[in-house]
């Protein structure tokens, strides 16, 4: 979505994409948060790793805050959702490389098959939840998902 985001034009298609993009990182934020880090934190006691994901969260949701009190019209919209892109783009590598979240969640003896089961559960819930507020579809496109997320679910159930 970040790709569209930056091929629109108009001010609408930019707060529809804006919005989109919100929903589905505090969506993904909200399951990591709940499920996968205390899962991974018990299972590796890995609180560098843990805590620096934490902290990236906050940044993210701290920005997604101004992205969605402010619109299109604003001056620096374009640039805060051009710098949560590169936040994103640098957690979810932080997150996938070698001797990452993931790589030692999967050398821990985490049940990531119903791990996986858990975080879609949730996530779908919490879509659910959004869609009765308004707030999103009730069932997200797959162009709704980063290739990064993605990989994260898949990485989680394998």
């Amino acid at each position: 979505m970040f790709s569209e985001f930056e091929g629109a034009r108009s001010h609408d298609r930019k707060a529809d994409l804006a919005t989109r993009i919100c929903s589905a990182l505090r969506v993904h934020a909200a399951i990591e948060e709940e499920i996968f880090y205390p899962a991974y934190l018990e299972a590796t006691q890995d609180t560098e790793i843990h805590h620096e994901a934490e902290i990236e969260h906050e940044g993210a949701k701290r920005l997604i805050d101004e992205i969605e009190s402010t619109g299109p019209d604003d001056d620096h919209f374009d640039a805060r959702i051009s710098v949560l892109q590169e936040m994103i783009r640098h957690h979810v590598k932080e997150e996938e490389r070698s001797g990452g979240m993931f790589g030692k969640a999967r050398a821990s003896d985490m049940d990531l098959r119903a791990l996986g089961r858990q975080l879609e559960e949730r996530k779908l819930e919490l879509i659910g939840e959004s869609a009765e507020e308004g707030g999103m579809e009730r069932r997200m496109p797959p162009s709704g998902r980063s290739r990064g997320a993605r990989r994260e679910l898949r990485a989680r159930s394998s």
